[in-house]
């Protein structure tokens, strides 16, 4: 019997397959190690394959499209419902199979290697920074018990911590002094690691016209643009700008019954590190146009004055996202509209 569909639980060692004929009948559920998985599917005739969008999964979609099948990826969460009852790979793998069939069903564009290489910069820059983030806070912290205080600021607690690895010494007992030594040079040693993967970003962003592109946008940096890059590449999985900021969870959810319309708050359903740098890039935007209005749009400086600003913020980011669907798919840099 010739196997149409196949559903595939990924795991490290040991991934269940679960395939099925044209006329939905079941072939086989059986578990695969990793050295027996490539050798399987190159025996197999062409035939669809779904799989859950995880950190392994846009590998093996590469290498299974190499064979000739056709790979799509499926959100966890939407593979969830079809899932019959109790937990393991053989149900797992079946619910999977059901779900890649489904007409409705929303997929995830698999990723280059040159997509996933770019990510892994934004990943490895993300880790350190919160890292730097709670060292500094405990640095903060430590300091204050014995009555010294950092001004807020990264610049200030990185010129605090300067100063002690070049040799200044507190009016403390010598163990508080070593230990404040030592997390000062461990501040300083993350934050040269975290300058270095910032200017790699930016050499990145030199390099590749798309970002170039992005960066076009107001409020739109190099580690955001390079980031939407490597997440979306050229944004043409997405039918248009609002289905790619409900993607990233900007857009308010929909909570309607009975021909009553209601609309809660924005969703955040989607890609948190996206999200996060286009809120923040609008928050700076906003205080540009408070500290600058006459650089604002009209539009920015009427809505300051309606709403509050962490709302106009995340409404700004939204409207930035649907910017980034069209400069992408469009190929041309941002201009905006003006009203003669």
């Amino acid at each position: 019997m010739q196997v149409t569909t196949i559903g595939v639980d990924l795991a490290k060692n040991v991934f269940q397959v679960h395939g099925i004929t044209a006329s939905e009948e079941v072939v086989f559920n059986k578990p695969l190690r990793r050295a027996q998985f490539l050798p399987f599917f190159a025996k197999l005739e062409p035939c669809l394959i779904g799989m859950e969008s995880c950190s392994s999964a846009h590998h093996w979609a590469r290498e299974l499209t190499a064979l000739g099948h056709e790979v799509r990826l499926i959100p966890p969460m939407y593979v969830k419902p079809y899932v019959k009852r109790g937990k393991s790979d053989a149900i797992d793998a079946e619910a999977i199979c059901e779900a890649v069939t489904r007409p409705t069903m929303r997929f995830v564009a698999t990723k280059t290697v040159e997509q996933q290489s770019l990510l892994s910069l934004h990943r490895a820059r993300d880790l350190l920074v919160r890292q730097r983030t709670q060292l500094i806070n405990n640095l903060r912290g430590l300091v204050a018990e014995f009555g010294i205080f950092i001004p807020k600021g990264l610049a200030r607690v990185i010129g605090f911590a300067e100063d002690i690895t070049l040799g200044e010494v507190l009016d403390l007992p010598d163990i508080a002094n070593e230990v404040i030594r030592n997390l000062s040079e461990q501040l300083m040693a993350l934050h040269k690691r975290v300058r270095w993967y910032e200017e790699r970003l930016k050499q990145v962003a030199k390099e590749d016209t798309r970002v170039r592109l992005l960066r076009t946008i107001p409020g739109v940096g190099a580690v955001t643009a390079s980031a939407i890059i490597a997440s979306i590449g050229d944004g043409h999985q997405f039918k248009n700008g609002r289905e790619f900021a409900a993607w990233l969870g900007l857009t308010p959810a929909n909570k309607s019954s009975g021909g009553k319309e209601k609309l809660g708050r924005i969703t955040k359903m989607g890609d948190q590190y996206l999200r996060s740098l286009l809120v923040v890039g609008m928050t700076s935007l906003v205080r540009q146009t408070r500290s600058h209005p006459e650089r604002a749009s009209k539009w920015l400086t009427s809505l300051l004055e309606r709403k509050p600003a962490r709302v106009a913020t995340v409404a700004m980011a939204n409207k930035t996202a649907r910017i980034v669907w069209a400069v992408l798919t469009r190929n041309e840099p941002y201009s905006p509209r003006t009203i003669a």
